[in-house]
């Protein structure tokens, strides 16, 4: 019995010992500010314009929180964090409606003190929500914007962006080619403007990467892949490649209005690649590697759908300021600039290895997934292409490259 007393005793003490410590480390890991007035606040802003409602039925109906669950999600992650750490974050979500200014509505939460922003807006807007901002020190992360010109002339020195640019995903699909030495390409193009400039981001990455393409054709039958009617087969449509040496076919169809109709419809069997068929994404519902299925099941519970690219887009923006927050004790917008192109930085993306932000364009590094409805094909960087920093720098501008130069 005096034993098993003693032993108890010793127990209780290293149990006391160990939670001491543990309240020591917790104080000492808190933000000075913190210890003294309480918790840092880090007040994030969410920008987006009303997504339009869908028709009776559409496949590709666009949910109405696309982007902005990610985001919430991102905020819920840093919060359980924060909570170890004397921090808590809040999300503040504005929606524009059409006709209404994203400047407006920007400068309002500005007035309100946020300065850390998450946009999910157009080009245009975007560039002009980055420059109202910037004399007040403020950060714009871009999660959905594409365009190659927003990584080269139409930079800015406060917009950072996790949605890749077209340049990354052509590079993707163009590198996938070149292993499967699939070199000759038939480019069919929609006629709406992203079309064309899909179109000319795939040439470059088809000279950039060494592959041919053949012949180049408009797509001028409409519509086809949304039709409605009982049959939407088109003989001039089946044959429109016929006579035409090629691998494959590239569609450049952003809209999803045809490019899903010319797969299992073309005069030769031939396979279908670029923005329908197998699709360049920084995310999709159907990985599962790397731990990518907790994120998945987590974003499923969290806003009861699948997520998408925007929503995952959005939700690396809030977590890369989660990091940078925790890492500096702080939460200013200059302090977390330069932790972010810094070299101590980089987050975990659920791709395999961790991403980080290219410091001339403030593009985020990530490997780009190579998708097709069911399964993951591959993904990019593919093996044997090789690059004296990062291999994720063979996908988009590399700084010999870029057209970037920060005023």
């Amino acid at each position: 019995m005096q034993e098993y007393a003693a032993l108890r005793r010793r127990t209780f003490a290293w149990t006391a010992l160990r939670l001491f410590y543990l309240c020591v480390c917790l104080c000492v890991s808190q933000p000075s500010g913190a210890r003294a007035q309480g918790k840092l606040q880090v007040n994030i802003g969410y920008i987006a314009y009303a997504k339009p409602a869908p028709a009776l039925y559409d496949l590709y109906a666009v949910p109405k929180d696309e982007g902005e669950r990610g985001a919430a999600l991102a905020i819920a992650e840093n919060n359980t964090t924060g909570s170890f750490v004397g921090q808590t974050y809040e999300l503040t979500t504005t929606v524009v409606e059409p006709g209404q200014s994203p400047v407006a509505a920007a400068r309002a939460l500005a007035d309100k003190g946020v300065r850390l922003f998450i946009a999910d807006l157009p080009t245009p807007d975007l560039i002009q929500v980055a420059d109202a901002l910037r004399p007040l020190g403020a950060l714009v992360f871009n999660a959905a914007a594409q365009d190659n010109s927003l990584r080269g002339a139409d930079c800015r020195p406060n917009l950072f962006h996790l949605a890749p640019s077209r340049a990354m995903l052509t590079d993707a699909l163009a590198q996938f080619l070149v292993v499967r030495q699939w070199r000759r390409i038939l480019l069919v193009i929609g006629p709406r403007p992203h079309d064309a400039e899909y179109a000319a981001s795939f040439w470059n990455s088809a000279k950039k990467f060494g592959l041919k393409i053949v012949a180049q054709k408009p797509w001028t039958f409409g519509p086809l892949a949304k039709a409605r009617s009982d049959s939407v087969t088109e003989a001039a449509a089946l044959t429109f490649a016929r006579g035409i040496d090629y691998d494959v076919i590239v569609v450049a169809d952003e809209a999803n209005d045809f490019g899903d109709y010319i797969l299992y419809r073309t005069a030769e069997p031939k396979l279908v690649l670029g923005t329908q068929g197998l699709v360049a994404t920084s995310w999709s519902p159907v990985h599962i590697a790397w731990g990518a299925e907790q994120l998945q099941t987590k974003f499923l519970r969290f806003a009861g759908r699948h997520m998408r690219p925007i929503d995952y887009q959005a939700w690396m923006a809030g977590r890369a300021i989660g990091d940078a927050a925790v890492a500096l004790k702080k939460a200013d917008a200059s302090a977390i600039r330069a932790y972010l192109v810094g070299p101590d930085f980089s987050i975990g993306v659920y791709k395999g290895v961790a991403a980080t932000f290219r410091p001339w364009d403030l593009q985020l590094r990530q490997p780009v997934l190579l998708a097709q409805p069911m399964s993951i094909v591959g993904i990019a960087p593919q093996p044997g292409f090789l690059h004296q920093r990062t291999t994720l720098d063979t996908l988009g501008f590399d700084l010999p490259e870029t057209a970037c130069h920060f005023k």
